[in-house]
C-alpha cells in the first residue's frame, strides 16, 4: 500500500492489494480527484479515516447497449409520474446521497469535504448529476465524475419508490445519445447487476479507460 504526500502521483493500479485499495492519505483537490479518475482510482472512506484510494479488480460497468428495463418500471417511465433534469441542483443530489439511510449501513461514506470537493468537480464541469421530481419535490438522483467517454458513477438516493432507478435510465439515456463507452458502477452491487451491470477484470476497464475504445 502506497501512502500518498503532497506530490500529485498515484501508483499503477497493479499494486492495489488484495482488497482493491491502493494508496491512503493526499488530499481531495480538483487536480487530484481527476488525476485519480482518469488513472482508474477512486477515493473511499468514512469520516475520521484517511482518505483511502480503491483500484479494485474485477470493476462494475454497464455496457449502455445492455441496459436491463423490466415491464414494471417501462410501465413507470409511460407514466411519467416523474420529471427528471440534470445538474439542476447538484449539491442536493450529493447531500441527499449522503444523508439517506440505508439497510444494513450505519454511516455514510461521503463526508462533508467529499460534498465541498465534488460540488467544485461539478461547477469545473467534471462532475455531474441526475435528479428526478415528483410534484416539484426532489425524491431521487444520482451524481458521479464525467470522463467524456466514460461516467463514474458514485452513488444514487431514492426517498420514494422506483425514483434512483429512473434516474440511473435517464442518465444511460443520455450517455449512449453523447457516445459514451460505458459506465463506471465501481464495485459489484446487486441492484445494479439487476439493471444490467456485471463485472470486468480491471485490465479490460483499464484499456477502456485509456483507448477510449469499448471492451
Amino acid at each position: 500500500m502506497y501512502f500518498l504526500t503532497k506530490e500529485l502521483y498515484f501508483p499503477p493500479v497493479t499494486e492495489t492489494d488484495f482488497s482493491g485499495i491502493l494508496a491512503v492519505g493526499g488530499d481531495l483537490s480538483t487536480e487530484r480527484l481527476l488525476l485519480a479518475y482518469n488513472s482508474g482510482i477512486f477515493p473511499w472512506f468514512e469520516d475520521g479515516e484517511p482518505i483511502t484510494w480503491w483500484a479494485p479488480d474485477p470493476r462494475m460497468v454497464l455496457l449502455l447497449d445492455e441496459l436491463n428495463i423490466s415491464k414494471s418500471m417501462r410501465n413507470v417511465l409511460n407514466r411519467n409520474i416523474f420529471t427528471v433534469t440534470f445538474n439542476r441542483d447538484f449539491r442536493a443530489v450529493i447531500s441527499n446521497c449522503q444523508s439517506i439511510k440505508r439497510e444494513g449501513q450505519n454511516g455514510t461514506w461521503i463526508t462533508d469535504d467529499m460534498i465541498e470537493a465534488y460540488c467544485k468537480l461539478n461547477e469545473l464541469g467534471h462532475a455531474q448529476s441526475v435528479e428526478v421530481w415528483q410534484d416539484e419535490q426532489l425524491v431521487g438522483g444520482l451524481y458521479g465524475v464525467d470522463l467524456g467517454h466514460i461516467f463514474c458513477g458514485e452513488s444514487m438516493f431514492a426517498k420514494v419508490s422506483n425514483a434512483s432507478k429512473v434516474a440511473f435510465i435517464k442518465l444511460v439515456e443520455y450517455l449512449k445519445a453523447n457516445n459514451y463507452l460505458l459506465l463506471d458502477c465501481q464495485v459489484y452491487n446487486e441492484h445494479l447487476e439487476s439493471l444490467g451491470a456485471f463485472e470486468v477484470n480491471r485490465e479490460s476497464f483499464m484499456k477502456v479507460l485509456k483507448s477510449k475504445k469499448a471492451v
